[in-house]
């Protein structure tokens, strides 16, 4: 069974809320999700020893809240390359965050990453539940 990290930054609830249903999507496809807020990852080696992460952030005036900026800092020196990623993330009216996420573990990190990020209003809107769940299956298909 593989474990994966989901770093999750929010304001209002709503990421973490996401966040959880993505664990769930991974735990029904038979491995193991730890959540932790980034304000909780204090060193890159808070980051090793997973087999897969999702870092997700809610978007704030058109950024990422700072706390993941923090975290993707770390993450630069924490040997990520090659494994399986995703980013996510709640908005209000834009919704940048997810999207500059999913680059920088890409073109930074070099991870494998499932197709895009997830970005959603609220986990309740329009399928947001089996949205969130899904995209934790996706991920999960990347552990192999």
């Amino acid at each position: 069974m593989a474990e994966v990290l989901i770093v999750y930054a929010t304001r209002s609830r709503e990421t973490l809320k996401i966040a959880e249903l993505i664990a769930e999507g991974i735990r029904i496809s038979g491995h193991g999700a730890t959540l932790k807020n980034a304000n909780e990852v204090k060193s890159e080696e808070a980051l090793k020893g997973f087999d897969g992460y999702l870092f997700g952030s809610a978007t704030y005036h058109g950024e990422m809240i700072s706390s993941m900026k923090q975290v993707l800092f770390l993450a630069e020196r924490a040997e990520l390359k090659g494994l399986p990623g995703g980013s996510f993330g709640a908005f209000g009216w834009s919704g940048e965050a997810p999207q500059r996420i999913f680059d920088t573990m890409v073109n930074i990190y070099g991870m494998n990453m499932v197709g895009s990020p997830l970005t959603l209003k609220a986990s309740w809107l329009d399928g947001g539940v089996v949205m969130a769940q899904d995209y934790g299956k996706d991920l999960a298909k990347l552990l192999g």
